[in-house]
């Protein structure tokens, strides 16, 4: 019953006190072990007595057995189980809050403008992904680390376009992240200025916050402007790094369908498609952005090493964050059962008879 009455008032508090919370909500759901642990006594009581009076006279019986008061035993397991259940609240710790105060979100404006033109697609790096696979793993797991950083994705091919506005909620990246893909341009190249352009034009240059792109390609077949556009990003104090996906041995790019290999890619001539890593190009942006440049590997993308160098660089407030400030409630729901537990102890369960 006072699992019942636990589960309602918290319940209850929920939905009608905003500033109460349940410190291990997604624990909740164990508590319904209390009430099967019930469950099995009472069904085990029952079976006890029917065994009980099913081997043995009922006039026998009060003699052969000592003398048990049920309501003693009812009380004393009503105890015990109270106290069970007000361990797990304590365990769950309700919290109140009890102050509203205001804090500043500080971080770092990023932004990756990810090559998805069709060279992408070689497998060079390894055997089972893509380089554009690789990228967004790398990007995946770079997301992990951001702590107040405001994030988007810029991705290019012969033309770019902003397929994730910059943001601090981390998860709407890894919404959209498996949505990319060489598919997505109909007009190949790689327009690395034109991603340059779109990326500045993502940021809010009304606020203080550092700025910085990240430049993830091959960097094959780059068409004129890109010099210019990096230029015009440091002129405007944003940090040009860059990451070269492909090594320097010319490959094939693998055309594949749900997983099945269909073939190398062919120009019109019927000639198979080679692609190459450009590094020079790569590393003489990095150079006039100001930045770094990383050479990425099956195992590791660079992302990692370019977050560490943007580490040096100041994070300053972007916005105000209200929250409530919680008092942990658990000592009371603690210091209860652990009454109804002592107390449970010193009960006797024998009846009191007359000689």
């Amino acid at each position: 019953m006072l699992w019942v009455i636990i589960f309602f008032s918290i319940w209850f508090a929920k939905k009608n006190y905003p500033q109460f919370k349940i410190e291990r909500e997604e624990d909740f759901i164990f508590g319904l072990f209390i009430p099967l642990l019930i469950l099995v006594y009472i069904v085990n009581l029952i079976w006890k007595n029917k065994a009980l009076k099913r081997w043995s006279d009922v006039q026998l019986l009060s003699y052969s057995t000592p003398s048990i008061s049920s309501f003693k035993t009812t009380f004393k397991a009503i105890l015990f189980f109270s106290a069970l259940s007000l361990f797990f609240v304590a365990y769950l710790n309700p919290q109140f809050g009890t102050k509203e105060k205001t804090s500043e979100v500080k971080g770092i404006d990023i932004i990756v403008a990810l090559d998805v033109s069709t060279s992408m697609l070689a497998r060079d790096l390894s055997e089972e992904k893509s380089r554009l696979d690789l990228a967004k793993r790398g990007i995946e797991d770079l997301t992990k680390q951001l702590r107040g950083d405001r994030f988007g994705v810029v991705v290019f091919a012969g033309k770019a376009f902003t397929q994730i506005p910059i943001t601090s909620d981390y998860s709407a990246v890894k919404l959209f992240l498996p949505a990319i893909s060489t598919d997505m341009m109909s007009s190949q190249g790689t327009a690395i200025g034109n991603a340059i352009d779109i990326a500045l034009n993502s940021f809010d240059f009304n606020t203080s916050t550092n700025k910085a792109i990240i430049i993830i390609s091959d960097g094959e077949n780059h068409e004129e402007g890109a010099k210019d556009m990096a230029e015009k990003a440091i002129e405007k104090g944003v940090v040009i790094n860059t990451i070269g996906m492909g090594t320097n041995k010319s490959v094939p790019i693998p055309i594949y369908e749900k997983n099945k290999f269909l073939g190398n890619k062919k120009d019109k001539d019927g000639n198979t498609v080679l692609t190459k890593l450009n590094e020079e190009m790569l590393k003489e942006l990095a150079s006039i952005g100001s930045g770094t440049y990383v050479k990425a590997t099956a195992g590791n993308t660079g992302l990692e090493i370019i977050l560490d160098n943007l580490k040096n660089l100041e994070k300053r407030a972007y916005d105000k964050k209200q929250y409530l400030e919680y008092e942990d409630q658990f000592q009371w729901f603690l210091a209860l059962g652990i009454l109804c537990l002592l107390t449970s102890f010193f009960i006797d369960e024998k009846s009191f008879q007359k000689e």
